[in-house]
């Protein structure tokens, strides 16, 4: 837990530091979104490392290169080609992110093979396309919500999956009795998901009384408490089953983080499971309702 506290801040800061500088990049007239894509680009590729580490685990001859690659062409694919405000425009968008999707999966097998050894290449070729998706494209939808609703409701919609992590911990740590899905995650709690949902739910009414405090009423009509502590829990619960998914593939590894590059929190996998069901979510929340 102590390592958890006093990393926990530095990230933190870390991530406000880093979205700060986007957005001056972008006021000065760079795409808006381009440090978080590097950022993202970085973070992916590692949690790509991550994932052939755990399918290595498992038996499965999964090349850490070509899922590290994969991961890292993947939120680049999803990045430049999700949402309405796509840098490679809209009508292409589908067109660039089907095409990254077949070369991933080409140019894997014909690595996996150059040296005219076929044992594996299925399974192989399989891991990396994995890692194209789960640990690549669908954190490009973060890029979207950055582009299409500014940096800080990015930020914001973060923050809120991090809040239900850290209120699931701390409350489960404090007072958890009853497990959750014990094959699965034997230290979550139903006292845990309680806590951390009402913190998550909480921190979104927060956030929507200091958009109005800073931005005013008038310039955020539609935004209502409502929206804020829906969104809140929702994204609460969706995190939580993000962290899960990845939990079944450790689990399954016999592996308890997918790595150890943060200590007191593992791997970049284990930071952004979560994320990973919680991006889609929000932007799809974002737009439905109209924002």
């Amino acid at each position: 837990m102590a390592r958890r506290l006093t990393l926990g801040p530095i990230l933190i800061l870390a991530l406000l530091a880093l979205m700060w500088l986007d957005e001056a990049v972008a006021r000065a007239g760079w795409p808006a979104g381009v440090i978080l894509l590097g950022l993202g680009t970085l973070a992916c590729a590692r949690g790509g490392y991550e994932l052939a580490r755990i399918f290595n685990h498992l038996g499965i001859q999964a090349s850490i290169k070509g899922c590290t690659f994969s991961a890292a062409a993947g939120v680049l694919a999803g990045g430049l080609s999700i949402g309405h405000e796509c840098w490679v425009g809209h009508n292409m968008g589908g067109t660039v992110l089907a095409t990254s999707g077949a070369a991933v999966v080409f140019l894997s097998m014909l690595a996996y093979i150059r040296d005219r050894d076929l044992k594996g290449a299925a399974t192989a070729v399989a891991a990396a396309a994995f890692a194209f998706i789960y640990a690549g494209v669908v954190l490009g939808f973060l890029l979207a919500i950055r582009r299409e609703h500014g940096v800080w409701t990015m930020v914001g919609l973060i923050f809120l999956v991090k809040a239900c992590d850290s209120g699931a911990y701390f409350t489960g740590v404090a007072i958890g009795k009853h497990k959750l899905i014990p094959w699965i995650s034997p230290g979550k709690t139903w006292e845990g998901l309680v806590g951390g949902v009402i913190t998550s739910g909480a921190f979104g009414a927060l956030g929507v009384w200091l958009l109005r405090a800073t931005m005013g009423e008038a310039a955020t009509p539609a935004l209502t408490y409502t929206d804020g502590v829906v969104l809140g829990v929702l994204l609460g619960v969706i995190g939580q089953a993000g962290d899960l998914s990845a939990s079944v593939l450790k689990r399954d590894a016999g592996i308890k983080d997918a790595g150890r590059i943060l200590p007191g929190f593992g791997g970049v996998l284990d930071m952004l499971d979560s994320l990973l069901l919680a991006a889609p979510v929000g932007y799809w929340y974002l737009l439905l309702r109209g924002f």
